[in-house]
């Protein structure tokens, strides 16, 4: 850890003290909340680390204020600074992730799909016998390792992602909520050695004509990144293994593209599929943009794949 990072643990630290919340919301309706009162300066510690507007010095308390200057993750915005990171609260935890908007090709996103993440895993881990080894592929701010680690007592927990600012975000927030996270620079489970008994993951599923690695999923309507980390930790896992898959999934004419593959390919892997729709309609802007064209919705899906 540099001296950078403790700033932010102790960013972190300092606004848990402060009872700190926000729920992260998705980037359109952030512009739209932003809009009402373009320029406004911040008024509260939510304005600041959530909303991510510019603030007047003195708004911060001093542990709080001290803590941003040395982490350098402010930058300025109309003659007042900004915070360069936003915070997120998901069950009492916090992370940290980039600031609105996630327009760099590194962001480090979370939104609602982290939140329907958390919880389609704290539904899903308890179901499961003990777990030895977990990865968390394309691992992002860590929270799906971080929400799982309460569910798993005595696990090893490894998180990969290709993005090296998203790996040093995982292990902040995972050291700021006390979970023991190695990280890998990897886009998948190439570089993870040693047996595997548990992969989670939540795969970047939007079409992208920018290519941006936390949104890009591929073609296929952006499920191909999704398939490919399914069938590679299908291939990898354990006898008695799972793999737990939160990811969206293109509409058409009907038929889930995604769940077709997934059940024609993963049983001649030794794995049986279940699979459903988590929230049959998310990011409906979506369909507006390019290769979308033929895309009635977006479906928020999980899938359960478990080697006998």
């Amino acid at each position: 850890m540099t001296d950078a990072d403790d700033g932010l643990i102790d960013l972190l630290r300092a606004l848990s003290a402060l009872d700190y919340r926000f729920v992260t919301v998705t980037p359109e309706t952030h512009r739209r909340v932003i809009e009402r009162s373009p320029g406004r300066a911040a008024r509260d510690l939510r304005d600041v680390f959530g909303w991510n507007r510019p603030f007047e010095e003195g708004l911060l308390p001093l542990p709080v204020r001290d803590a941003l200057e040395r982490s350098g993750m402010v930058s300025s915005e109309g003659g007042l600074p900004r915070s360069r990171v936003r915070i997120a609260s998901v069950d009492g935890r916090l992370f940290l992730h980039s600031a609105f908007p996630t327009d760099e090709a590194d962001s480090v996103f979370f939104g609602p799909d982290s939140y329907r993440y958390a919880r389609f895993l704290a539904a899903e881990l308890p179901r499961l016998a003990s777990v030895r080894r977990l990865v968390d592929i394309g691992a992002g701010s860590g929270v799906g390792a971080i929400v799982a680690a309460a569910h798993l007592p005595g696990a090893r927990l490894t998180a990969t992602d290709i993005n090296p600012l998203a790996s040093r975000f995982a292990r902040i927030n995972a050291r700021h909520s006390g979970v023991a996270l190695e990280t890998v620079e990897s886009s998948s489970l190439d570089g993870v050695e040693g047996p595997v008994d548990l992969v989670i993951a939540n795969p970047p599923f939007v079409i992208d004509p920018a290519g941006r690695l936390y949104r890009d999923g591929g073609d296929m309507h952006g499920a191909r990144l999704s398939l490919d980390w399914a069938l590679a930790a299908a291939r990898r896992i354990e006898p008695g293994g799972t793999m737990l898959l939160y990811t969206g999934s293109a509409i058409v004419d009907g038929r889930d593209g995604l769940r077709e593959a997934l059940a024609g390919q993963v049983p001649g892997l030794g794995c049986s599929l279940r699979y459903s729709e988590i929230d049959p309609d998310i990011f409906g802007e979506l369909l507006g943009g390019p290769g979308y064209e033929a895309v009635e919705r977006v479906a928020a899906v999980g899938a359960v794949i478990s080697k006998a």
